[in-house]
């Protein structure tokens, strides 16, 4: 009896179908937000450390101010040489950095990279800067022919996620912070780490479900402190997240948003060396300064308040207003040192500002339920923005992230017929 021939064609068939499965599984989706104005705003990304890296070469990556990094997680910068201090591998950090309207749509594009021996677009995106771009988007920001070959020391635009949806969520101040989804995260997860609400996840994100895939970039929203400052004001447009600070007028300022607080705070800073006066005009109070006087009407409040910085000056404004009690103390956000080192657990799990210590535990606010059918929870809040999903997929090798299993598998269905 002839030796049965092997099907080629079947065994073709079936694997260019594992093949096409397995593209389709690497693709991941990021929130978009159209634009038609050339206005920017604050935005923020959230970024996991590839490997150990001082506070200076995180910033360089994505070429910011070290000092604005530290402010921006809340990280003590009265330490000494802080901005040399080793950051531990896979820590997770917020990267502030300004979000412009380029091509109709909000994006980052002042980051810059320059190629090193042995990087690869691929590698660059999902290693370096951690998801938060495709090895194709670096590809056509840069009008990359061929993906193969990158010349040491060339100079890419990286462009990076963001979103403004004019600073506000439900009608609240708020800054939006791009975060790339992981294996072990879940929706609910993600809004009880950032005090948000599945719903309001959904509706900012567009999703008509709660089905998140790792490689997913989610627009959060995060309460903030906004001020009002005039716009010919360099910082004119400020929003600071909760729990957080900011540095300003040429580290001269610096602002914060205290717990559960809306009111942005400003005073001098700790770095503060060469600055413009602070003092308010008609006044011996600095900035920062607030005095009461309690009568039978009410409490006299008289603040020494920050205005903006602009032409090297720092602008204070006095003013007096009479409130039914006196203010308390000003609350601060706890600062925290320096990481040095992280625990397992907190590799994975979204944190609002980096912890050395490890990981909280939260629960899903009551308010977060979503009916078991995975359709949108009504209609969103007045106030809530939109945005859409768009589809950015990585340059994989197909081939390579096949489970070793199927192939063996595969391999062993065409070569036993010709062993017989």
């Amino acid at each position: 009896m002839p030796n049965p021939k092997p099907n080629f064609l079947s065994f073709y068939k079936l694997l260019c179908f594992v093949l096409l499965t397995d593209v389709a599984l690497v693709v991941s989706k990021s929130t978009i937000e159209p634009c038609s104005n050339s206005d920017s705003c604050n935005a923020l990304l959230g970024y996991t450390l590839y490997t150990d890296l001082k506070v200076a070469e995180v910033a360089s990556l994505f070429q910011v101010d070290p000092i604005s990094v530290l402010t921006a997680n809340a990280i003590d910068i009265s330490y000494p040489d802080v901005e040399n201090h080793i950051l531990p591998s896979q820590l997770f950090v917020k990267i502030p950095i300004l979000c412009s309207c380029v091509d109709g749509i909000r994006k980052s594009v002042s980051t810059h990279y320059k190629t090193r021996p042995q990087d690869t677009l691929s590698s660059i995106a999902d290693s370096i800067y951690a998801g938060l771009v495709s090895a194709d988007q670096i590809r056509e920001a840069n009008s990359i022919d061929d993906p193969s070959v990158l010349d040491v020391g060339q100079n890419l635009v990286v462009p990076l996620p963001c979103t403004c949806f004019n600073g506000t969520d439900n009608g609240l101040p708020a800054i939006y912070l791009s975060y790339v989804v992981k294996p072990v995260d879940t929706l609910a997860g993600i809004a009880a780490s950032y005090s948000t609400t599945i719903t309001d996840l959904m509706n900012v994100n567009a999703m008509g479900g709660t089905s998140i895939t790792p490689g997913d970039i989610l627009a959060v929203p995060l309460s903030a402190c906004a001020s009002n400052f005039p716009k010919f004001a360099s910082d004119h447009g400020l929003i600071v997240p909760n729990g957080s600070y900011a540095i300003t007028a040429s580290h001269c300022v610096q602002c914060s948003c205290g717990p559960g607080s809306r009111n942005l705070y400003c005073m001098p800073a700790s770095l503060a060396v060469s600055c413009s006066s602070m003092q308010c005009k008609s006044s011996n109070l600095m900035l920062g300064n607030v005095t009461v006087q309690q009568s039978s009407a009410g409490c006299n409040v008289t603040s020494c308040a920050y205005s903006g910085y602009a032409n090297g000056t720092i602008i204070t404004s006095l003013s007096s207003s009479l409130q039914p009690r006196c203010p308390g103390p000003q609350q601060f956000p706890p600062l925290v040192a320096p990481p040095t080192y992280i625990t397992r657990d907190s590799v994975f799990a979204p944190a609002p500002a980096p912890q050395s210590d490890g990981v909280t535990t939260a629960t899903v606010p009551k308010t977060s339920t979503v009916p078991s059918t995975g359709s949108l929870p009504g209609f969103p809040p007045a106030g809530a923005p939109f945005g859409s999903l768009s589809n950015a997929s990585t340059l994989m090798n197909s081939a390579a992230a096949l489970p070793a299993a199927l192939v063996i598998y595969l391999l062993a269905k065409l070569i036993s017929p010709l062993s017989l």
